[in-house]
């Protein structure tokens, strides 16, 4: 038995979808624990193309159960819609999808706030996708939320969402000088989707712990990255949720002694979709190299991600805060036509040189990233189907990776299709 977390090591887009749907052949069961539908995992495999944004990636390879936990945080249109596209690529959901009763529901007054606040913040603004999260979380917080649960129960549903509406009124009327929303529409909406949705949620926690107790294989998805947890982050241009390891005990019921294995995600390179620090961005020919060849555009918005080099600064940081034992590197190939390839290993801050990520820093204008340069490999990548294949650069490039991290690397990606992976 082993129970494994994927995470981002980075700010997310690491391709750690296509790294859960390679893994899941093998899991009994396939938790997505945090997020919402404001992240988009991207499995190409058959000649066919999806991107999940709240089904677990494991629904297309093996016959595992896909669990959405409670740390999740679902619109319950975006869902449905999601579901219809899963199964009309062929994947018979039946038994195979559970929603935690505990997850939280992302109502339109949630995504109105978030887009009105984003408005209101002007210059300061976050860079939110605009889908409820945030909000979601903070009626989560503030003991106000919708949980799963509540779709058993219109009654009680109707009363609790028409006093949210009363109070989210008062905040658009004289804070956001914004137009107020009418309840009626909302609950209705909900109580259709709630019909459909009602079959798969169930208390998935008593779930996973019976799955342990047989000794099933888990494997626990993250969203977003490690550098956008809201507690670890580059605050406060992080998420709401905490993608790191410690989140997947907390977002799916999973006690913390029962982990055996987590596995880091990162790019061979490094991007950031959003505002923030982002130390090693290369905003000339370099970046743009990196954004064309690698089609770095967000799969949720379509948003062109900010490009720059390895960071290994931030992934140390990543590595210590989740526990990460294994490591994946992802699109090396996109690194391929490079002369040269470098890698960010300390930083200088006021003339200082520290090897510590600097969580607490609000910008990187005083930040020089210092970088080691490599030899870049200049050649395809495509043909090399293990290793010891690949060209000596290329090799000294993972190497030198895993020598500064201490973690030895598990899987490398040369490409998104499943057999575009080297398993070492």
């Amino acid at each position: 038995m082993s129970i494994r977390v994927v995470v981002g090591a980075q700010w997310g887009d690491e391709g750690k979808g296509k790294i859960v749907d390679l893994l899941s052949r093998e899991a009994a069961y396939v938790v997505r624990y945090q997020g919402g539908a404001n992240a988009g995992h991207t499995l190409e495999f058959d000649d066919k193309k999806i991107v999940l944004h709240l089904i677990p990636s494991g629904i297309f390879n093996g016959n595992g159960t896909c669990v959405i936990g409670n740390g999740v945080v679902i619109d319950p249109l975006a869902l449905l819609d999601e579901i219809k596209e899963v199964e009309a690529m062929g994947a018979d959901l039946g038994d195979r999808l559970k929603i935690s009763s505990a997850a939280h529901v992302i109502l339109p007054y949630h995504q109105l706030l978030d887009q009105v606040k984003e408005e209101h913040r002007g210059d300061d603004a976050i860079g939110t996708t605009g889908r409820g999260i945030g909000p979601a979380y903070v009626s989560k917080v503030s003991r106000v939320g919708i949980r799963m649960s509540d779709l058993f129960h219109p009654g009680q549903l109707r009363r609790k969402i028409s006093s949210n509406i009363d109070d989210i009124n008062d905040a658009l009327r004289h804070v956001y000088k914004h137009e107020p929303i009418e309840a009626e529409p909302v609950i209705e909406e909900l109580l259709e989707a709630a019909d459909k949705l009602c079959p798969y949620i169930t208390n998935t926690s008593a779930l996973l712990h019976e799955a342990i107790e047989r000794g099933e294989e888990i494997l626990l998805e993250g969203a977003q990255g490690s550098l956008l947890d809201v507690d670890h982050g580059t605050y406060p241009f992080v998420t709401s949720s905490c993608p790191t390891a410690g989140g997947a005990c907390t977002g799916s019921g999973i006690p913390p002694t029962a982990v055996d294995k987590v596995m880091g995600i990162t790019k061979a390179y490094c991007t950031r979709v959003g505002n923030g620090p982002f130390p090693t961005e290369l905003e000339g020919e370099a970046g743009e190299q990196l954004r064309d060849a690698g089609q770095e555009f967000g799969a949720t918005t379509g948003r062109p991600r900010r490009c720059g080099w390895i960071d290994l600064v931030a992934l140390k940081y990543a590595v210590r805060i989740n526990g990460i034992n294994e490591l994946t590197i992802t699109k090396l190939d996109i690194l391929d036509d490079f002369e040269e390839i470098k890698l960010c290993t300390s930083y200088k801050i006021d003339g200082k040189q520290t090897k510590t990520f600097p969580v607490d820093l609000p910008d990187v204008d005083g930040l020089e990233p210092q970088y080691k340069t490599m030899p870049g490999w200049q050649q395809s990548l495509q043909g090399c189907e293990n290793i010891d294949a690949l060209p000596a650069e290329a090799k000294n490039y993972l190497e030198f990776i895993q020598e500064y991290l201490g973690v030895d690397l598990t899987i490398l990606s040369k490409g998104p299709k499943r057999s575009e992976t080297i398993v070492v």
